[in-house]
């Protein structure tokens, strides 16, 4: 393409110059037409080519389309047919599976069978079927909801027919055109052809995919949009070239081939599939990617098969049961062929075959052996995977239908998606969290200003923070302690109060919580849907009910009062005055809210200036140009107003020839100038004087109540605090915004560009033109680390001025310091104006890189950055981002827990550090260090500084220390404090390209808290799985948008976060919660729970099975090994499936080894199952030789009591059967902390149910297992005295030793836990007293240094160490300047 002059000119300059403001990797190309060094090409080698399905093109082209996936989509793991078989092999990862199908397997060959074949083989098969039955239900669940999402209407064009029908999503195909209107959800990727809105603005809400509430504008492809005619797509005979599918949800780029033109477009005309479009009548467009083939389905990988830890591991001590059933199985047939030598002859018990020839000797070893494995397979508790699918239903419905964790506001309650991961909510290490609509209500609440160098502290809008903070804090106190929070934390003052912002209880759900998803098939339909609900997010009572400063206020009445006599005030009144206008101004100008009224909530205000206000202004235009004669004027080319169109490209000036471009503020102005002083003012104070000659209809609409909502919450917030001085938003239209004076006159003013936010820049602008002076006056807004060096430099000459910006400048600064240390969130707002001749000459540069295919994005970005310099700074704002109720003390509460929080979050980096900070998460004194680098060796460097800093502070290396999940690095002196890390998303690409991920966790593993910011839904879980699986570490993440769908995935537990961002994550969960703070219970209390019920239970059934199989290994030596029983096989299987399932399984679900205050009060208690304390390798084999012992006394007594009678076999083994019942039952009651009516129902009727059943079976079965049946046995042994008496000796002699250990370990080697379950014991006055104490406070309630205070002890001390640089979160790199300053300008330089 042909480009201008001045545009060659431009771009020979920008290559010509050293270095920018500002210097980015997208402005390094050497050339016009050629890509920079080590940059990808823009030429789109791989590319799809999009034919649209409307017969103008290809007669073939819908088979052609459809040879693209199809929107059907599918994310459940097992269809009919892969049912069985598939179900059937993840079964099988179970190694006590595998070894009962090869027991039952092994008792269908006659020669070994020990039992009956068909009963052996029905324990498996209910084990495997309950499993199959309850994996089915979960996964039916999945294809529920698939079948809901693809059955959801739509309407997509029909060429045969000639217009939009309705069709389900599945049926949609690339290269469809799909119609949408208002609050409906894009059902596929789709290229936005068209708008009804002006310019082609589309306005989409993105919560079902990020989480954000806030509404994000999209623009039509260039030449297809005209908001006064429909779109025909029988008349679209173009092709689309487009990149093939891929998950980056920033990155899409390609071009229309329309009449020999290529169109390009981007990301900005993209629909993602799942967002919703809002405020906007009518969209049409053509679908270039569907089903899996979208970007949000591509950022989901699907179910993963997870297995907690606690499953795992018991697969481990499987094996080593069977290892050890093995050496036992050995034993014995070993034991049979030296029993069966010590016979002179061939034993008669031993048939010879039918060729009258007698079994080798290794034939009968591996006979015996098999029949030995037959014998004793009870030792693999096969009942033990009944009771714990059994056990976690208990768990889960309790933990479904707790109070506590349900939300009246929604109506809500947790939801569990997995039923097999319970016990995993125990042994958390480490938490992955996104940010957006999980730690934060993404709300945001104006607090302070400082305009022209001037502070307005806003006193009474603090206080009210503070009461809503105190509200939130009262119902965060402990459940035992009046007031804990201070307790937990008494270092912390009241003044810290003020950073919490509550969760508003009355905030009405939206949209989406009611799963109303895409069943609008008319605009009308759809707007049914559009409430006052979906005006909440934007328009809260925190953003909304704002306090205005008294001295504010003042300045604000004296300035509209000064300004109808301008003549009367000198130059410097007049522009300090003016500024303070042009500030509001500002926040109210520079964003892109939109604006709502009641009686259309989610549809736009459009109306500017009725025609009873254009005469007022016309009388104000024409008092002004009264002023303008006495003015200095500057020559300009004549303007032709009317061939241009707001917002276009205009080939003539615009301004008017006796239009002065000079600014009306700044410390640059000249006070001498008389015409300075008032060209600030002349405008505003005729716009005061004729404003109350302004009213009719306008003024009805004005007092009407109007929402706003904002692509950001901090816009809305800013927009609300410009309306709190009545400086209010009345409307906006794609070249037009209404501004309501405070005197309540209507100001239009021309919107000829916006300039968006962006990471690069960290700034917006908009260009407007001034609707009576017709200045072109250009309005920012950005972070003060780039605001402050894009400022005007006054002149040498003029020290008076260059001493009052310098003041100006570093006043403003100061201030912002303040600010950010408090956690709070700043803008800098400063303003240009521009020549006639300037902004032509941009507008041509800046059309050009619009038009341009190559390069697009640094060509633009260039040109904002030829804008955004020489600007006057007019003040700066502080808002605070409301946290979700209860995110800070519940954060805290797992600092204590041992368990490290990460932030992943796709937000800028400022944004995730101040949450950080105002969560708790990064703490005042905390060392943090930030890294930020797109090169390798920057970056590896980088990470070696770090950690040479933290072995200095910690006095070891960390570079040669093994690499383990060092979860929760404490900080137990004062000289190691506690470090934080930051880090962006380019730095994560670069570390896991360069293979330097070990390194980055070295660094992390010593670090409290890590912050990764800018990152993708593909980085997110790339993190999860580098900790998962190179730190072996239980991982658990959380997140509310489909962003966080991967992430969730990945984790070993996902959580969702139900409510109004959509259904994605929680989809795609094992557990849903309405609210983060809710995560503190389901961890602290019901995942210690989970985990010690079900430790507690597998290791019990191992030693009951144990125990009582060795009785039959014991009586081996007694019977040649010949794999008899002393007891009756009915009776052994009645056993373990009736006479001992129901007690642990009882415990299994209702013991509680610490109530649920005591765990909440006291989160270090967490550790204890993070350690698996009741469950790991050492408890096993105690337990395992525990129950050797305890066979080997149940065996030896009754054989010594009985030795030298004459009783049968079965005789000798009841009362063995019997006394084992009692042994195991009381071993378990031993073990038992919290007794129920239930608990003592499951014990006696055990107990009762063992007898009722010997005594029915001993009454009628009389030839049941001949030749040695058991008839009357049981009968005739209970009436002998010898019987109750070895019944009653035996369980005592073998439980003396456990019961001993449990009394020393209560009294003497008192655990934490121990400690805490004697609390549960006092009455509450002495908890009280003793909860303080332990706690660190006396009776008098001064602290006391506590080793669990020990942290915040360390970061008292901390605070006063010169070695740490800061904590400010602005910093690039915060650590002990080791050879990091060198590094850091190196990064600069980049």
């Amino acid at each position: 393409m042909a480009h201008t002059i001045d545009w060659i000119r431009f771009r020979f300059q920008a290559q010509k110059r050293n270095s920018l403001s500002e210097t980015t990797p997208l402005l390094s190309s050497p050339s016009l037409n050629s890509t920079a060094k080590g940059q990808r090409s823009p030429t789109l080698t791989k590319q799809r080519i999009i034919i649209p399905n409307n017969r103008m093109l290809s007669k073939d082209s819908e088979r052609q389309m459809r040879n693209c996936t199809s929107n059907k989509i599918t994310t459940r793991k097992y269809t009919i047919i892969n049912f069985l078989p598939k179900n059937f092999i993840e079964q099988c990862k179970r190694f006590a599976n595998v070894y009962f199908l090869l027991l039952a397997f092994l008792n269908w060959i006659p020669s070994i069978e020990v039992f009956h074949k068909e009963i052996t083989m029905l324990p498996i098969i209910i084990v495997m079927s309950v499993t199959a039955i309850k994996d089915g239900v979960e996964d039916f669940k999945r294809y529920q909801f698939d079948k809901k999402i693809n059955e959801t209407m739509t309407r997509v064009f029909d060429w045969k027919q000639r217009r939009y029908v309705e069709t389900y999503w599945k049926d949609v195909h690339v290269g469809d055109f799909a119609q949408l209107s208002c609050n409906e959800i894009i059902p596929a990727d789709i290229l936005l052809l068209h708008s009804s809105e002006q310019n082609g603005i589309c306005y989409i809400e993105t919560s079902n995919l990020d989480g954000e509430t806030n509404l994000k504008q999209r623009l039509a492809v260039k030449g297809f949009s005209n908001h006064d005619s429909e779109f025909e797509p029988m008349n679209f005979n173009n092709t689309i070239v487009c990149e093939n599918p891929n998950n980056d949800l920033n990155k899409f780029k390609g071009f229309v081939n329309k009449s020999e033109e290529k169109i390009g477009f981007d990301k900005e005309s993209l629909l993602i599939r799942g967002c919703t479009i809002r405020n906007t009548n009518v969209t049409v467009g053509i679908v270039v990617y569907a089903g899996h083939e979208t970007k949000a389905m591509l950022n989901n990988n699907g179910p993963r098969s997870k297995q907690s830890k606690l499953e795992r591991k018991m697969n481990v001590d499987v094996v080593c049961c069977m290892v050890l059933m093995v050496v036992m199985c050995l034993v014995g047939a070993i034991g049979h062929r030296i029993w069966v030598g010590t016979f002179t002859s061939w034993p008669p018990f031993e048939l010879p075959e039918q060729t009258f020839s007698f079994i080798s000797s290794a034939a009968s070893l591996l006979h015996t052996f098999l029949t030995m494995v037959i014998l004793l397979q009870v030792l693999i508790p096969i009942s033990l995977y009944v009771s714990i699918e059994l056990a976690k239903l208990g768990q889960i419905y309790f933990i479904c239908n707790d109070v506590e964790l349900y939300d009246e506001r929604t109506g809500t309650r947790l939801e569990c998606r997995a039923l097999n991961i319970t016990e995993d909510l125990g042994q958390i290490q480490y938490i992955f969290t996104d940010k957006t609509g999980t730690l934060t209500e993404n709300k945001m609440a104006f607090r302070l200003c400082t305009i022209m160098g001037t502070e307005y502290q806003h006193d009474k809008n603090t206080e009210r923070l503070s009461k809503r903070a105190q509200t939130s804090i009262s119902d965060e106190d402990g459940p035992l302690l009046e007031g804990s929070a201070s307790i937990n934390h008494p270092q912390n003052g009241a003044s810290d109060q003020w950073r919490k912002c509550p969760m508003l209880t009355g905030q009405p759900q939206s949209i989406l919580s009611g799963q109303q998803h895409t069943d609008c098939t008319s605009q009308t339909k759809s707007m049914l849907h559009c409430g006052p609900s979906q005006r909440a997010a934007c328009n809260n009572s925190i953003e909304k009910d704002i306090v205005p400063d008294e001295g504010l206020l003042k300045r604000i009445r004296g300035a509209v009062a000064h300004l109808e006599s301008p003549t009367q005030l000198n130059a410097g009144a007049g522009l300090e005055s003016a500024c303070i206008i042009d500030f509001f101004l500002a926040l109210a100008l520079c964003n892109t809210v939109m604006v709502s009224t009641a009686t259309q909530p989610r549809q736009p205000v459009l109306s500017s200036l009725s025609k009873s206000s254009t005469e007022p202004l016309s009388m104000m235009h024409q008092v002004l140009q009264k002023f303008k004669t006495a003015r200095k004027t500057s020559t300009c080319p004549p303007s032709h107003p009317s061939s241009c169109s707001p917002g276009s490209l205009c080939n003539e000036p615009l301004l008017s020839p006796n239009v002065s471009p000079s600014s009306s503020c700044g410390a640059g102005s000249a006070e001498g100038d008389d015409g300075s002083g008032a060209d600030g003012i002349d405008n505003l104070s005729v716009t005061a004087e004729a404003a109350r000659n302004i009213g009719g209809e306008d003024e009805a609409i004005v007092d009407e109540d109007i929402y706003y909502e904002a692509e950001s919450p901090d816009e809305a917030a800013l927009v609300h605090a410009a309306r709190a001085y009545n400086f209010t938003l009345f409307s906006r239209t794609p070249d037009q915004v209404t501004i309501k004076l405070p005197h309540g006159g209507l100001l239009s003013f021309e919107l000829l560009h916006t300039l968006a936010f962006d990471s690069t820049r960290k700034r917006m602008s908009v260009i407007v033109m001034h609707p009576l002076t017709k200045e072109i006056v250009v309005y920012t807004k950005g972070a003060d680390s780039v605001i402050m060096d894009l400022l005007e430099h006054v002149g040498k000459d003029d020290l008076e001025e260059q001493e009052k910006h310098r003041r100006i400048t570093e006043e403003t600064q100061r201030h912002l310091d303040r600010y950010a240390s408090s956690g709070l969130r700043t803008l800098c707002v400063a303003k240009k104006v521009l020549t006639d001749g300037e902004y032509v000459k941009w507008a041509h540069l800046r059309h050009e890189a619009e038009t341009s295919i190559e390069q697009r994005e640094p060509l633009m970005m260039e040109t904002a950055l030829r804008l955004e310099t020489n600007l006057k700074l007019l003040g700066a704002t502080a808002v605070e981002d409301c946290l979700q109720d209860g995110v800070p003390s519940t954060i805290a509460a797992f600092r204590e827990a041992g368990i490290v929080t990460w932030v992943l979050t796709g937000d800028k980096q400022e944004t995730a550090v101040y949450i950080a900070h105002a969560c708790k998460l990064l703490h005042p004194n905390d060392v943090i260090f930030t890294l930020n680098s797109e090169h390798q060796d920057i970056c590896e460097a980088l990470l070696d500084c770090v950690l040479d800093d933290v072995g200095k502070y910690n006095g070891l290396d960390c570079a040669t220390s093994k690499l383990t999940a060092n979860f929760a690095p404490s900080s137990s002196s004062p000289l190691k404090p506690s470090f934080g890390l930051v880090i962006d998303g380019k730095t994560l690409s670069v570390i896991f390209q360069a293979n330097l991920q070990n390194k980055f966790l070295e660094v992390a593993k010593c670090c409290q808290s890590v912050v990764c910011c800018r990152s993708t839904p593909r980085q997110k879980s790339m993190v999860v799985e580098l900790v998962r699986d190179r730190l072996k570490a239980m991982t658990l993440a959380i997140g509310d948008g489909s962003n966080d769908v991967s992430m969730i995935q990945a984790a070993d537990v996902g959580i969702g976060i139900t409510g109004q961002e959509g259904m994605q994550a929680v989809m795609a969960s094992d557990f849903a919660i309405s609210h983060f703070k809710y995560l503190r219970k389901l961890l602290l209390v019901h995942g210690h729970w989970c985990h010690s019920r079900l430790a507690n239970m597998i290791i019990y059934y191992f030693y009951k099975n144990v125990a009582y199989v060795n009785l039959l290994f014991w009586y081996q030596f007694y019977c040649g090994f010949s794999g008899s029983s002393m007891i009756d096989y009915w009776l052994m299987i009645f056993f373990n499936l009736l006479f001992t399932s129901l007690p642990p399984l009882t415990c299994g679900i209702l013991d509680k080894d610490v109530s649920a205050e005591m765990l909440l009060e006291f989160p270090e208690l967490y550790r204890s199952c993070q350690r698996s304390g009741a469950y790991n390798h050492w408890s096993f084999w105690i337990t395992m030789l525990d129950a050797f012992y305890q066979s080997l006394v149940c065996f030896f007594v009754p054989y010594f009591t009985y030795q030298g009678s004459n009783i049968d076999i079965f005789t000798f083994g009841t009362p063995m059967n019997t006394l084992s019942l009692f042994t195991i039952l009381a071993h378990l009651a031993i073990e038992t902390k919290t007794w129920t009516w239930l608990h003592w129902v499951s014990m006696i009727g055990s107990i009762a149910f063992y007898f009722l059943i010997t005594l029915v079976y001993s009454a009628v079965c009389i030839t049941c297992n001949s030749p040695s049946d058991p008839y009357w046995i049981i009968q005739r042994q209970m009436t002998d005295p010898l019987f109750h008496l070895v019944c009653l000796i035996t369980p005592i002699l073998a439980l003396l030793p456990r019961y001993l250990i449990r009394s020393l370990q209560g009294t003497l080697f008192s655990s934490p836990l121990l400690k805490a379950r004697q609390l549960d014991n006092l009455d509450k006055d002495r908890q009280f007293q003793a909860i303080r104490v332990w706690k660190g406070l006396d009776n008098s309630g001064n602290y006391m240094p506590n080793l669990t205070e020990s942290t915040d002890q360390s970061r008292e001390e901390h605070a006063n160490n010169p070695s740490a640089v800061t904590s400010d979160p602005g910093s690039q790199f915060v650590s002990v300047p080791v050879g990091i300053a060198e590094i850091r300008s190196s990064v600069n330089r980049v």
